[in-house]
């Protein structure tokens, strides 16, 4: 079974849009979360979320399995999830 892939974006973050149509290209199922389009509470808990993955706040932030990514990385994302 595939790990599951979990991204942290921002909608207007270029690396964010790139990260989201290569994994969509290499038919990867994702979930993404643009953390600048939450409010409130829900916006808190993301980012408490994001900072134990990544605690510069940098984005995207993607994990997969154990495996953090942060920024868009091809070949790490190509490694982490097993694509050539």
């Amino acid at each position: 079974m595939a790990a599951t892939v979990k991204m942290y974006t921002l909608s207007t973050c270029s690396h964010c849009k790139t990260t989201k149509k290569f994994l969509s290209d290499c038919n990867v199922a994702f979930d993404a979360t643009d953390v600048d389009l939450l409010e409130g509470d829900e916006k808190q808990l993301v980012i408490n979320e994001v900072v134990k993955y990544n605690p510069n706040r940098s984005f995207p932030t993607i994990v997969i399995g154990d495996k953090v990514i942060i920024g868009f990385n091809e070949k790490a994302l190509r490694e982490a999830l097993g694509i050539k």
